[in-house]
């Protein structure tokens, strides 16, 4: 049974107070948004559809660049921001097949949940078809859910549980906003019963938008079986402002580092060692406080790197010491010995096995 996902990136994103689209603020060394799509990996996706807005052109070139080959990425734009239902009907316009009669998977996420890991996402499309379920949900339950849309469920003997609606904070009455569980915005839904329920939706609510979560209660409402997967919140919740995004950069960072960690990297500080999600690194490294790698950086076997060293697209071979050096798009050679203090701009390409000397300039060759 076919996967199709919609990844919901047109919103302004203005609490971030930038003139940077909100998909493309970089966490890790990586855009937002292409968090989320790397996260798509374990569902074998037959596309994915990102629903661009402001700042289209960009996220459109930046994604094309870096997606990769497996999510089959296409675009489209919501040129009106009317809300999460309407950006997904602008979405489910470009996959194709028949709305009516393919009841295959449309998964629908947000594009700034940069934190959500590969496993939740596969857990999510078995609990929905294992459930057999129009639509499942991901859910949490918060000690605090202001600003989150509340679960709403059956409370009468004969139904008790059963999901009857999701209310959005500025729609909730003072009982329903004591609900701690709450709607984290990521969905499965059966594609022949989401289109028509989508056509149902009206912009009759306080944001005066079309909210995607009212297909919920659409759907419930003709008797349809709603489905909830309950997800750490740690990997749902969205980045909406500056504090957000470190505290995501420092999530995944500290994610980074113990992947690297478990597979034979030694790191004196783990708190004060920064690698990007794209960088390599071998076997029987050491990596000392105050090291920065970042974007396509590759460490070879048995390296000392640091303290206080920031590489960004290098490449360093096989059992190097480089401290406190800066360098940029350059190449270490094998056994090479750099710093203290020096400066690699970039195209530099060391041979030489000592390159020492305060704030010395390696030589472009």
């Amino acid at each position: 049974m076919g996967v199709s996902v919609i990844v919901l990136a047109a919103g302004e994103g203005s609490r971030m107070r930038s003139a940077r689209p909100k998909p493309l603020h970089l966490i890790c060394g990586r855009a937002m948004v292409m968090h989320v799509i790397h996260a798509l990996e374990q569902l074998h996706v037959d596309r994915t559809v990102l629903v661009v807005g402001h700042g289209a052109e960009r996220v459109t070139k930046k994604v094309q660049e870096q997606a990769p080959h497996w999510a089959n990425v296409s675009f489209v734009e919501q040129t009106i921001q009317r809300g999460t239902g309407d950006a997904t009907m602008v979405g489910m316009s470009v996959i194709p097949g028949d709305d009516l009669d393919d009841d295959s998977t449309v998964v629908v996420l947000p594009g700034d949940t940069p934190l959500v890991r590969p496993e939740t996402l596969a857990q999510l499309l078995v609990a929905h078809l294992s459930g057999n379920n129009a639509a499942t949900l991901t859910t949490s339950v918060l000690d605090d859910p202001s600003g989150y849309g509340r679960v709403v469920r059956a409370t009468t003997k004969n139904e008790a549980g059963r999901v009857l609606r999701i209310v959005e904070q500025h729609d909730a009455s003072d009982a329903e906003r004591e609900i701690r569980e709450v709607n984290m915005g990521m969905y499965a839904f059966r594609r022949d019963l989401l289109a028509p329920a989508l056509r149902h939706l009206s912009p009759d609510n306080a944001q005066g938008e079309y909210y995607l979560t009212d297909v919920v209660a659409v759907l419930a409402g003709m008797g349809h079986r709603v489905g909830t997967f309950e997800a750490p919140p740690d990997e749902t919740q969205g980045v909406n402002d500056r504090w957000q995004l470190a505290l995501a950069e420092r999530e995944l960072r500290s994610r980074t580092n113990r992947k690297w960690l478990l597979n034979g990297v030694t790191m004196l500080d783990p708190r004060q060692t920064f690698l990007d999600v794209t960088v390599r690194v071998g076997r029987d490294v050491t990596l000392y406080p105050g090291t920065i790698l970042q974007g396509d950086t590759v460490i070879g076997d048995r390296c000392e790197i640091g303290p206080d060293v920031r590489l960004s697209d290098c490449a360093v071979a096989n059992g190097c010491v480089v401290e406190n050096t800066v360098g940029v798009d350059s190449e270490i050679g094998e056994g090479s010995h750099v710093g203290p203090y020096a400066h690699l701009p970039a195209g530099s390409s060391v041979a030489a096995r000592a390159i020492t000397g305060a704030f010395y300039t390696a030589p472009v060759v």
